[in-house]
């Protein structure tokens, strides 16, 4: 598969925001249609299948996200897919189909990770600094690249990572879902985009020299 370069990753300031192209991470796939849905709801394993095929590879990588392992996201996404089918009935299209499922696929990777009771400490703002400005953008960083530099971090910053960068949740909505408080919430995020620069920054190098 021929690498998706971002066309523009701009440089960390002191902000603190990663600005990444959420379409090149996450696949802007179109929601299936009505008829469909209803094959699927009807038990027509064709239309599964079908169904399937359209999101398996986007929520694959989700899960990948949330849980860098590789055995344990194919669980879970075979466990989200089951759930999604058995509770479509009830889908009434207040979304989309692909943001329905997203949520479940979300919330069964967080009821995974609950499991292993996760630490998430809240970090002093010494202990995560902030990376001056530098001359230069990661236009050259494949979003594959990102994907692995995103796994690679430690669960607790991964996870807040994931949620509030790439999903869009707010720090407080986070706090709930993960039993922490919102302030562990920013300051973990905080770590991540710090550990992202760092790891994307020696990429950026290493292929220069």
């Amino acid at each position: 598969m021929a690498k998706v370069f971002l066309p523009s990753v701009p440089t960390f300031g002191k902000t603190v925001v990663f600005l990444l192209n959420k379409t090149d991470l996450t696949a802007n796939i179109p929601d299936i249609n009505q008829e469909l849905i209803g094959l699927c709801i009807r038990g027509d394993r064709v239309a599964q299948y079908r169904l399937y095929k359209q999101y398996s590879r986007t929520m694959y990588n989700l899960c990948m996200r949330m849980v860098p392992d590789k055995s344990e996201a194919e669980d879970l996404l075979q466990e989200a897919f089951v759930k999604m089918f058995r509770e479509l009935p009830s889908f009434r299209g207040q979304s989309t189909l692909g943001a329905w499922l997203r949520r479940i696929v979300i919330n069964q990777c967080l009821n995974h990770i609950r499991k292993k009771r996760p630490v998430f400490v809240a970090l002093d703002d010494r202990e995560v600094p902030e990376i001056p400005d530098q001359d230069f953008s990661f236009n050259d960083i494949s979003a594959d690249e990102i994907h692995q530099a995103i796994m690679r971090l430690p669960e607790g910053a991964r996870v807040v990572c994931v949620l509030h960068l790439l999903e869009g949740y707010r720090h407080a909505d986070i706090a709930g879902m993960l039993g922490i408080s919102e302030s562990t919430s920013k300051s973990q995020y905080r770590r991540a985009v710090n550990l992202l620069q760092e790891c994307l920054t020696k990429k950026m190098y290493a292929g220069q020299i």
